[in-house]
């Protein structure tokens, strides 16, 4: 435990600052769980939905600081190829 005020503010912000960034973790993976589940599905609506709900979350969580900027265009470009995939398989 720290003995100065200033290092015990410092843990207190830390515990804040990580549990909120634990939720917002856990968006994003559901997030990319409802993704996944709509490509499955195979509903173009759903997948295109689900598709633009990921991107912005996986945006935000950058714009946070929660992902690195390169994980975040790596993600998005996952995401993009995944769709385009689908949507190229729906198409035939």
């Amino acid at each position: 435990m720290p003995n100065i005020k200033s290092a015990e503010k410092r843990v207190r912000q830390t515990e804040k600052r990580t549990a909120r960034n634990r939720v917002r973790k856990e968006r994003l993976k559901t997030s990319f769980r409802k993704f996944t589940d709509a490509l499955a599905g195979g509903d173009e609506a759903k997948i295109k939905t689900e598709f633009a709900a990921a991107t912005r979350l996986v945006c935000r969580a950058g714009n946070k600081g929660i992902l690195h900027p390169n994980a975040v265009n790596h993600r998005k470009s996952a995401l993009a190829l995944a769709l385009n995939k689908a949507l190229a398989a729906k198409a035939k």
